[in-house]
Formats: C-alpha cells, structure tokens, sequence
C-alpha cells in the first residue's frame, strides 16, 4: 500500500482537477431539483421526469462516447468534457436573469451535462489506469473516494445557504467556474500520453462491434457481471428515492433548503471514515471479503427514511440513516473501482467504464421516472418504502466468491 505517500506530480494536479470540480458538483447538490421545486413550482412528479430525462436521454447521447474516448488520447477528452459542462450550466443563470428559464432548457442541460459527465467518467479511469501502478490503484481510488465525500460534507450546506442568501443559481454558477478549473488543471498535468490503445492499422473510426464490447466483456467475466448488476441497482435505488425525499422533506414536513442540504452533508463524513478505512480493512480481511460485507451492510438503511417526521427528531433520523449508508459506501466503493481497473485490460478500460455508467445511468432514469409515478399515486413515503424493501434484496447479487481471471499483463504505467 502506498499509505499517506505521494503517488506523484501528475496524480497530484489529477487529484486537485477532481477535488475542484467535486466540490463545485456537491456545492450544486440537486440543483436542478431544487430550481424546478423553488422556481418552476414543480410537483413529484414533474422533478422526477427531469431527473430521469435528463438521465436517460443523456446516456442514450454517451453510448457511441465510449468508444470515441478509447481511440483518442484521454487529457483532451477530459479538457473538452469540463469545458462544454461549464457552458451548459451557466446557460441556465443567464435564461432566468433574462426571464426565459422554463422546464425545456433545464431537460437540455442536463442531458448535455450527463453525457459530459460518462465521457469524463470513461477518459478519467482509462487515463488513472495507465498513470498508476496496478498496487497504488486502491490508495488512488481511496483519495479520489475521500474528496468526493469532503466535498459533500462542505457542498450540501454550503449551497443550500448560498441559494437562501443570493438566490437559487449561485450554486449552477460555482459549478460551472468549477469546471472551467478543473480543465485548467487538467492541462497542468503536462508530460506526453501513452497513445490510444487502438494501433494505427485500425484508425480510429468507430466499428459496429465497437459499440457493445464494453458491455459484452463485463457480462462474460464472473465476478464483474455480479457487481455490475448489484451496482447498477443500487445507484439506482438510492437516487431514485432523492426527488420524493425531497418533496417529502421540504414540501411535505416543511423543512428549509439549509436544513436539507445539511440532512444529506454532514452525514458524508461517514464517507470519508469509510475510505481512509477501506485500504487497511483489505490488508486485514481481504479484499473480496470487505466487497462482500460492506456491499451487503450498504443495503441496510434506506428503509428507515420512510419514517422521517417533522422537527429536529426527523431531520436527526435522516442523517443517522445517511451516516450509516455513506460510510458503507465510503468502504465499498474505493475497493470495487480499483478491483474494476485490475480486472478490465488496458484496451477496453474507457468502453467499459462507458458502458458501465451508460447503463447506471438509464438505470437510474428508468427507477427515478418509475418512482416519480409511484410518488405522484401512492405519496412519497410509501414510495421511498418500497425502494427500500427493494434494496434488502440486493446483497443476493454480490458475487459469494472471487472467480476472476487473473488480468492480462499490459504495458507498464507511464508517469510521462
């Protein structure tokens, strides 16, 4: 393990691109959410159907991305995605000065900024990948992991407040400078690249096979198509209940934007106990046996936030059940993304990750729209009840045991 050591200059202003554009996304913590709600006046249902849209649409626009990142070189991609994020979001602060913001272009820009955000997602992990060693793989992921969840602890509050003092897009504005740093950043890197993994011989235009290798190589690998099926419903359990909790929370029981913002910041601090812990746990229990017990023990909580009430004792019941959830997502996470790198050769990383997230993503449309509709007829409670019920199922489809292959040797990482 690399333990507290530096993993080098260039992962250092990777990192610092990452923790920028982390902070500036959990500073906008559902922000269009709280914009359709706040500005639109919009409904369960309606705020479900501009998440699940916005979702669906947007990786739908991602599928052929996956393959277009793998033959390209991975730092302009990553430039090029943080730099069309900054323009879609400050579109949205510019139409509401002008009176012009409405439902449609919110839908647009969210597509825009998801399908940014798989071809980010896609270019990052192959370019982390050949940046670092196959051994500091759990350590790297474990930093990236801990940021994202420093960022929520500060964001949520930070934003919620901000949106009470100076209006409801100070936060899209945040994020979008945020995106344009992190761009900056990403260009501090310097050195040269490794080239795409497809030879010269092959070009570079994208063939039809292309399209699916990404999801054919994840559901022939034994242990990877278990955790893609687990992961993928989770995630999309978990934020499909987030527009009926909000309703629920700041509509229903009346709480204010602050109070929401903190019920689901302070609670993240769990993440980063979670992944400070997680590379000392795989030295102590292995790293199959912390997958399996921190993927199971993730699915435990949800339930508990159907019965949130009003008042203090509400808002103290929704962040013990969030601490309890994040720091067990705080522990699985870091392990499964490097277990994830290690697993997938070098050649297929950025079509993986891209099918990975496209199908994470419509995942979470499909059940956000689902539950926005069972919302809308049953209430939001009861919604958020039955995804929980749901989720205590999910730990059946963890893999019980480590079957995969050991990966194939590549090309050494290339620091240059």
């Amino acid at each position: 393990m690399a333990g507290g050591r530096s993993l080098g200059r260039q992962f250092g202003w990777l990192w610092a691109a990452y923790a920028v554009s982390a902070f500036g996304t959990f500073l906008a913590f559902d922000a269009f959410s709280l914009i359709a709600i706040l500005v639109l006046h919009a409904g369960p249902t309606r705020v479900s159907v501009l998440a699940a849209a916005g979702l669906a649409v947007g990786a739908a626009l991602a599928v052929p991305l996956g393959p277009w990142v793998e033959f390209r070189r991975k730092r302009p991609v990553m430039v090029a995605t943080d730099l069309t994020r900054f323009a879609a979001l400050l579109s949205v602060p510019a139409a509401y000065a002008l009176g012009l913001l409405g439902f449609a272009q919110l839908l647009v820009v969210s597509v825009v900024v998801g399908a940014a955000g798989i071809a980010s997602t896609a270019a990052g992990g192959a370019y982390l990948k050949a940046l670092v060693p196959p051994e500091d793989l759990l350590v790297a992921n474990g930093r990236f992991e801990s940021t994202t969840w420093t960022a929520t602890v500060l964001g949520p509050p930070v934003g919620t407040a901000a949106i009470g003092l100076f209006g409801p897009m100070t936060t899209l504005v945040a994020d979008a400078v945020s995106y344009l740093l992190s761009a900056a950043g990403i260009r501090a890197i310097g050195g040269s690249e490794p080239p795409p993994a497809r030879s010269a011989a092959h070009g570079k235009r994208i063939r039809r096979g292309d399209l699916l290798e990404g999801w054919r190589y994840v559901l022939n690998h034994p242990t990877l198509r278990p955790l893609f099926c687990n992961t993928v419903l989770v995630s999309g359990l978990i934020l499909a209940t987030l527009p009926p909790l909000a309703v629920l929370m700041l509509d229903d029981l009346g709480f204010a934007p602050w109070q929401y913002g903190l019920a689901f910041g302070l609670p993240c601090l769990g993440g980063i106990i979670g992944s400070r812990l997680a590379p000392r746990l795989v030295d102590r229990f292995g790293r199959h046996g912390v997958m399996l017990t921190a993927g199971a023990l993730r699915a435990c909580w949800s339930l508990a936030l159907a019965f949130v009430g009003p008042g203090a004792g509400g808002l103290a019941l929704v962040v013990v059940v969030e601490f309890g959830l994040i720091t067990c997502m705080g522990v699985f996470n870091p392990v499964f993304a490097a277990y994830r790198l290690e697993q997938v050769p070098a050649d297929r990383v950025a079509r993986t990750l891209s099918a990975w997230s496209v199908s994470s993503k419509a995942t979470v449309a499909a059940l956000t729209g689902l539950w926005g509709l069972l919302a809308g007829a049953i209430g939001p409670r009861a919604a958020i009840a039955a995804a929980g019920l749901l989720m205590l199922a999910t730990p059946f489809l963890l893999p019980r045991h480590d079957d995969a292959p050991h990966p194939e040797p590549g090309p050494a990482p290339s620091r240059t």
